[in-house]
């Protein structure tokens, strides 16, 4: 690794529904106008999800919407309240 790259490790899970969330959110107005606002993300942006994209071989299998939710509940479980809306507490 070069002296100034950066790692950051994700559980698979974690990659599966941010890849997912990224492909959602990325193109839409809302987001594009947030990060538009500093254009310097773009680029550690389309790099996470392109690195996602490209690793993540459950994207392609035929029982993926499954595979991401069971993700998405172990996630879940392990946050418990943290960003929960309050009036749901």
């Amino acid at each position: 690794m070069a002296e100034d790259d950066f790692t950051i490790k994700l559980t698979r899970d974690q990659a599966l529904v941010l890849s997912d969330w990224l492909d959602r959110i990325m193109g839409t107005a809302e987001f594009d106008s947030l990060v538009n606002q500093d254009r310097a993300v773009w680029s550690p942006l389309h790099r996470i999800a392109g690195t996602l994209e490209t690793s993540l071989v459950e994207v392609f299998v035929p029982d993926y919407p499954a595979r991401l939710d069971a993700a998405r509940e172990r996630l879940l479980d392990g946050l418990g309240e943290v960003g929960r809306p309050v009036d749901e507490l």
